[in-house]
């Protein structure tokens, strides 16, 4: 919100590993209360697999009872026996017919794979619908977060990488966890479901089925460890491409005038490059791993024909039927892919907990700035101010304010002037307690602003900045911004004691003409109007201007300083200004260098004293000349 000495750095992010399972809890607890939606899936997803296992029997079923059928004179298996009267529950076993038999037979697969399609479709639905509520609740939950965490915070991390954390990992988690987690279980229960039917049908060929088995696992193991690697260098370049993005589109004015497209473009290409590199690394493990698993497989199937024909072939009676082998050729196709599905899900599994990490480390973050335990709230104030020999330092060691002591009584208007750099702002940031002093206190009417809630100080604390920030909306929608139940006929007086309305009368819509994003399609001089209309509404005891006149031209400055002095009336006020000429009026002038207060006084006073204040009016005044 303010300027001031901040320590702005860049956050880069160490490729630490996953902690799978703390991540994995907590990203589950999200679910927590929508286990009836999920108990429902569960049911699904049990229904689907058991279809499923259904089909490859059923298949078997067909061929070794109605279109190679036993010899004449041998039995029926024990299991067709139940299922053949199911089939013909008027006539016996033994009287139906090889037609009615196949007929019944197929439609009774084809009936699992229309109820196993109704069960797949009823759980994906019910997932992604279980999963868009809860990236609902994350991402309003990571919204409302950096709301509340202090300024100290964001001096230290950059906006696009937020950005990033809020719209990409959120949406990388609802990926896996809206459709990956069905399929992870559907799958899992898959396998188990396999196996026991493959051991139902014949042990020696069920056996024979998972020779390939330990080295498909090592293969996913092997991939699966270099994949989650390479994932989790996506998610970190994914912050940096929207860090850049983010900072190139706020600064596109500043770009074209100094004519740095060119050079943006490039650093903003060597950024994506990274990016790039990433994603087809981690696409290239994919891609080497689908392949490698589908030529496993493939010698698996082998492996069954083949033993299968030779215990058909070999033995007498044969140790298993045409149909078995049937069966076993599509169960051994349907377990490989699950166990593909799982390593390429495991592999995207580790790329959202590697976003929900980042998550979860933005969400852990506590703000510096909270309320006491013990806070009150700060009653109406009168407005008397003082600075009791407050220290501050944005980093250790190196400090902005030091041993600064000032009072400013109520209707005062206390002006802070001084070189760049010199601790104005920082003195303004820590009586809206944006940060909190080292040493001594700030007070207001007596109350050390550690000591009131938040909320109570700021609700009676008016700001208006240099650079002004109007929201996406109507002009009335941000002068209401200062007060929100404000109707109508006050945002107009407000505006009309700011005299900000005769230029909003002549919009193309007056007050609700939309305004695009920070303003832009006004002028710097109608923003800050509209600024001090929203401090007019707010109707603040104390009043924060700084360098709200700084950027403006002369005939733009006169118009805002009568506005100023209607919204100074009454109030306390500090104004920080590097024009002096706004100044003349204030009841008292600080001077502030090297983060202390040097001197002290009205204008007359401090021009009589031929200090640094006289040196810095001097030096205005001739560049005027």
């Amino acid at each position: 919100m303010f300027g001031g000495r901040h320590m702005r750095g860049l956050t880069q992010e160490t490729a630490k590993p996953v902690e799978v399972g703390k991540a994995l809890r907590r990203l589950l607890e999200y679910f927590r209360p929508l286990w009836g939606l999920l108990t429902v899936v569960v049911v699904l997803v049990v229904v689907s697999t058991l279809l499923r296992l259904a089909a490859p029997y059923l298949t078997g079923v067909a061929v070794d009872q109605f279109i190679a059928p036993p010899a004449d004179g041998q039995p029926r298996p024990a299991l067709l026996e139940w299922l053949l009267l199911i089939l013909s529950p008027v006539k016996g076993p033994q009287d139906v017919s090889q037609a009615t038999g196949l007929t019944v037979t197929m439609l009774l697969l084809l009936g699992t794979y229309l109820l196993n399609w109704a069960a797949t479709a009823g759980q994906f639905y019910l997932m992604t619908l279980a999963g868009q509520r809860v990236l609902l609740h994350m991402r309003t939950q990571i919204f409302e977060h950096i709301q509340i965490l202090s300024l100290k915070f964001f001096d230290q991390h950059e906006a696009g990488d937020l950005m990033s954390r809020l719209v990409n990992d959120t949406q990388v988690i609802n990926q896996v966890f809206s459709g990956g987690v069905v399929r992870l279980a559907s799958m899992s229960l898959s396998l188990v479901g396999i196996v026991f039917s493959m051991f139902a049908l014949n042990w020696r060929l069920a056996l024979a089925s998972f020779t390939i088995l330990p080295v498909m696992l090592l293969t996913t193991t092997v991939f699966s460890r270099r994949a989650r690697a390479a994932f989790r260098r996506t998610r970190q370049t994914i912050g940096k491409v929207s860090t850049e993005l983010q900072e190139n589109i706020a600064a596109v004015r500043e770009v074209q005038a100094f004519a740095r497209e060119d050079e943006n473009v490039a650093e903003f290409e060597t950024v994506n490059a990274a990016n790039r590199d990433a994603n087809v690394q981690a696409q290239s493990i994919l891609s080497a791993f689908s392949p490698t698993l589908d030529v496993l497989s493939t010698i698996a199937l082998a492996v069954v024909a083949g033993y299968g024909g030779y215990l058909a072939l070999n033995f007498d009676p044969p140790l298993v039927t045409v149909g078995v082998i049937v069966s076993f050729l599509i169960y051994v196709r349907r377990f490989y892919e699950p166990i593909r599905g799982i390593a390429n899900l495991y592999t995207q599994l580790q790329s959202a907990l590697a976003g929900a990490e980042r998550i979860f480390e933005l969400l852990d973050t506590e703000p510096e700035i909270v309320n006491a335990p013990d806070s009150i709230e700060l009653p109406p104030v009168e407005g008397r101010v003082a600075f009791d020999h407050v220290h501050f330092a944005y980093k250790e060691d190196e400090l902005v304010l030091s041993d600064v002591n000032l009072e400013a009584l109520p209707g005062q208007t206390v002006a802070l002037v001084g070189p760049t750099g010199a601790g104005k702002t920082t003195i303004v940031n820590l009586l809206a307690r944006l940060y909190d002093v080292d040493q001594g206190a700030v007070r207001i009417d007596g109350y050390d602003v550690r000591q009131v809630t938040q909320e109570s100080l700021r609700r009676q604390m008016g700001i208006v900045l240099q650079d002004t920030f109007l929201f996406s909306g109507t002009v009335m929608d941000n002068i209401r911004y200062g007060r929100l139940e404000a109707d109508d006929e006050e945002i107009i007086a407000a505006a009309r004691l700011a005299n900000a309305d005769q230029f909003i009368t002549r919009l193309p819509e007056g007050y609700q003409t939309q305004l695009g994003e920070r303003g832009h399609n006004l002028s710097q001089g109608q923003r800050q109007l509209i600024a001090i209309a929203r401090a007019v509404l707010a109707d603040p005891r104390i009043l924060i201007l700084d360098e709200a006149t700084s950027s403006v031209d002369t005939r733009t400055e006169l118009l805002i300083q009568r506005a100023l002095d209607e919204l100074l009336r009454g109030r306390t006020s500090f104004v920080i200004a590097h024009r002096l000429s706004t100044v003349r009026n204030a009841d008292q002038v600080f001077v502030i260098d090297d983060g202390r207060i040097i001197e002290r006084g009205t204008h007359e006073e401090l021009l009589a004293a031929r200090g640094l204040y006289y040196e810095l009016y001097e030096s205005q005044f001739r560049r005027r000349v």
